[in-house]
């Protein structure tokens, strides 16, 4: 169930001038077994890739429906994505987080204008699967299962196999599917032998759990600094959509996610969050393989104080 190529060449001309075309880039990884390649999302406008899709989506609904304003379910980068579109748009947005958000992306969701309603982690996967949240109005984008938002997620497909035609192997940080549907649907068009894996900490790990079983399954979630992926379980509605694109998936530790993103700031001089560092871990393990292998640096947006204990030597 991939997302039509004539939507996402149709998302990357909706986008233009809100989202750049970053740059892929080669890591000085010399103990590695494989060429690892940098997409490094965390240079867009709100520091994340979510942009694309969040602008995508706005800029494809009507003056009408938005009348009311946007409302979306996110912990930061999809909020601030939102955010972004619905100020450019001229409407207002509000945004459903969940009490274990860091304070960074709350910071710049309200930089951006968005209205915060903060709620438990229950009530926020309420909202997300529900689309919405009594008492809150507005236009709601999900930030994974609308086709126009993973169809913006998509562009960054092109942009790979644009400057790397041929990898090996893609890596994409995965949390609720939207990022590894829209990518792995362009990759399918113009790089089919590339493997698409999506990465997931150990501490959240759905895909792996249910592409195990062959069907969805609830595991036991932990919040941890990896706030931007990881779930209790895959959405009903992706996950046919995912089982369809992918050849697999893979998962990280928090101490390898740690010492991924100390080794960005060392050698590339990247600031990743904790979700953006997860392909680059798997990468370095050598479980993703041999080849040219592309890690999507999903973003950059992490509290200094926890990127301070990382760059420290600690796994926060």
């Amino acid at each position: 169930m991939a997302i039509p190529l004539a939507e996402i060449r149709k998302a990357a001309a909706a986008i233009e001038g809100a989202a750049v075309r970053t740059p892929l880039l080669r890591l000085n990884a010399p103990e590695a077994d494989a060429e690892i390649y940098l997409k490094l999302e965390n240079l867009q406008p709100i520091g994340s890739f979510k942009i694309r899709g969040a602008t995508n989506a706005i800029r494809q609904t009507s003056p009408d429906e938005l009348a009311a304003g946007v409302v979306t379910a996110s912990a930061g980068n999809m909020a601030q994505g939102v955010a972004w579109a619905a100020r450019e748009a001229g409407v207002p947005c509000t945004v459903i987080v969940p009490d274990h958000a860091p304070q960074t992306k709350l910071a710049a969701i309200e930089r951006l204008g968005g209205r915060i309603v903060k709620v438990t982690l229950d009530e926020w996967w309420q909202a997300l699967t529900g689309y919405g949240m009594e008492g809150v109005e507005g236009v709601f984008v999900h930030p994974v299962a609308d086709e126009r938002v993973m169809a913006g997620n998509g562009t960054i497909g092109l942009e790979i196999v644009d400057d790397l035609p041929s990898p090996d192997v893609v890596l994409i940080p995965f949390g609720g599917g939207g990022l590894t549907v829209g990518i792995a649907s362009a990759l399918r068009a113009f790089a089919p032998q590339a493997k698409v894996y999506p990465v997931e900490p150990e501490t959240g790990a759905p895909l792996a759990a249910s592409l195990a079983a062959g069907s969805p399954q609830e595991i036991e979630y932990r919040p941890s600094f990896v706030d931007g992926a990881g779930a209790r379980m895959v959405l009903p509605e992706m996950w046919p959509r995912v089982r369809d694109v992918v050849d697999g998936s893979l998962t990280a530790s928090l101490d390898e996610t740690a010492g991924a993103i100390r080794l960005l700031a060392e050698r590339a001089r990247v600031i990743s969050e904790g979700a953006g560092a997860l392909g680059v871990a798997a990468a370095l393990s050598g479980r993703a393989g041999t080849g040219k292998i592309v890690c999507v640096v999903s973003g950059g947006n992490i509290d200094f104080s926890t990127l301070a204990t990382i760059l420290g030597g600690e796994t926060p």
